[in-house]
């Protein structure tokens, strides 16, 4: 937090200051649960890679065709 924004945090009401707190405490822990999420998914993307990449897989056309049926 800057100096700026602690300096207009200490100025509010209590109950404001509480409240603003809450909502940087929510905000920090939505922005590590959106990090850990994209970590995941591309660990996810690199697996499906290397899985290609070694031979593994199915062809676009036979996965399109199991969505079809």
């Amino acid at each position: 937090m800057t100096p700026e924004m602690r300096r207009k945090l200490a100025q509010l009401p209590f109950k404001e200051k509480i409240r603003k707190v809450g909502e940087l405490i929510r905000l920090r822990q939505k922005i590590k649960t959106d990090v850990s999420e994209e970590a995941a998914l591309l660990a996810s993307l690199d697996k499906a890679a290397a899985e290609l990449d070694a031979g593994k897989g199915v062809p676009i056309e036979r996965l399109r065709e199991n969505i079809r049926e």
